[in-house]
């Protein structure tokens, strides 16, 4: 069965960053059809930790929008409830060696410039936060706004309380435009939504959506995998990881790379991460991968030798080469507003991401500058 739909806006993605966009679109008053052609929180959202972190980024435009979000989340916690699993536990960057800890402090010196709180500390009062760290690091940095939340919980609550028309099981196969270029909605596979905006929040796949527009968003997908242990008493008590890891965050290399990442959660079990590489959609699993993730996280936490894992499960980050994700409108094709390419931060920065676009679909000033942001860079680049 076909069906016609209208709207003043269809978001293409139920992940998080499509919740979010869905949620303060509709709370600007505007009426707003989610598709997604899986479930909700089917793609990267339901693969993620949860982070919603400052302690990994360096001053600039994704911090700017990382702190905003993080009092967005705050606000959203506050109304969602319990559900969503959102914890404010702090994050701690630990150093081995006393020349990372030399640069993991000049890292923190220009964050705390910028609005930051990072509390360095002193090898003897790393165990004060966290007693089953391993003994002989250098010290580190603790982040108190590092946060956490249920990633799947999240979005569907999000969803839900929104109150938008959502469409699950629908494939968006072309985004129509006029004879003048501006794009009047989507086709799917079982049937046309009529919109004047469309919002590209299709995460992993939103380069294939902007091709579907007529339009070129270089986003690549970026795997990576996730230990499960048994559930703990709570043993860890912040998310903790060593300071290689911001530097493999940024990287722009497509061979694999691990850094120790450990975190607890309300469940009980233990999140382990987190590794990198780029192997476009393969699925299969990678021992290599798994075995430098449990050989990290034991350096750091040597109680989890006698732990059992439970499972191993893997996602797609959306990667741009830049390292900054698309928001905003899309001037090659008015009416097309972008949401993606957030990497590994997309549950973090979600909520200024859907405050930002929410602004421009309603006509309102965001509150960030977006030129950082903008779609049509990489084109401007190539030229």
């Amino acid at each position: 069965m076909t069906e016609r739909l209208t709207c003043d806006v269809v978001v293409v993605g139920a992940g998080m960053v499509g919740a979010a966009c869905a949620w303060y679109a509709a709370r600007a008053g505007l009426d707003v059809v989610l598709v997604d052609r899986g479930p909700v929180a089917g793609g990267t959202t339901g693969t993620g930790e949860g982070n919603l972190l400052v302690s990994d980024k360096a001053p600039g435009p994704e911090l700017e929008l990382a702190l905003l979000s993080l009092a967005l989340w705050a606000e959203l916690a506050e109304e969602l409830g319990p559900a969503v699993e959102y914890e404010a536990k702090g994050g701690v960057v630990v150093a081995s060696a006393p020349e990372g800890l030399a640069a993991l402090s000049d890292f923190a010196a220009g964050q705390r410039a910028a609005g930051v709180s990072a509390v360095e500390v002193a090898a003897d009062g790393l165990h004060e936060l966290e007693p089953r760290l391993a003994q002989g690091l250098a010290g580190g940095v603790l982040y108190p706004q590092d946060c956490q939340v249920m990633p799947t919980l999240a979005a569907a609550h999000l969803v839900r309380a929104s109150g938008v028309r959502l469409l699950t099981g629908r494939t968006v196969t072309k985004v129509p435009r006029t004879p003048r270029g501006a794009v009047r909605g989507v086709r799917t596979d079982r049937g046309t939504i009529h919109a004047g905006a469309v919002v590209n929040a299709a995460g992993t796949w939103g380069g294939e959506l902007a091709e579907r527009a007529g339009v070129r968003l270089p986003v690549l997908p970026r795997r990576g995998f996730v230990l499960v242990t048994e559930p703990l008493p709570r043993t860890v008590r912040h998310k903790v990881y060593a300071a290689d890891y911001v530097a493999d965050v940024a990287s722009d290399s497509a061979a694999l790379q691990t850094s120790p990442v450990v975190e607890g959660t309300a469940g009980g079990p233990v999140l382990i991460g987190a590794s990198r590489e780029r192997v476009g959609f393969d699925r299969s699993f990678s021992l290599p991968a798994v075995r430098a993730l449990a050989a990290g996280a034991t350096r750091l936490f040597p109680f989890l030798e006698r732990v059992r894992a439970m499972r191993a499960y893997l996602g797609f980050r959306p990667y741009l080469p830049d390292h900054l994700p698309a928001i905003g409108a899309d001037p090659r094709a008015p009416g097309l507003f972008h949401a993606c390419g957030h990497e590994g931060a997309g549950i973090g920065l979600a909520t200024g991401t859907g405050q930002l676009i929410a602004r421009l679909l309603s006509g309102g000033v965001p509150e960030l500058d977006l030129a950082p942001f903008r779609p049509e860079r990489f084109e401007e680049e190539a030229r």
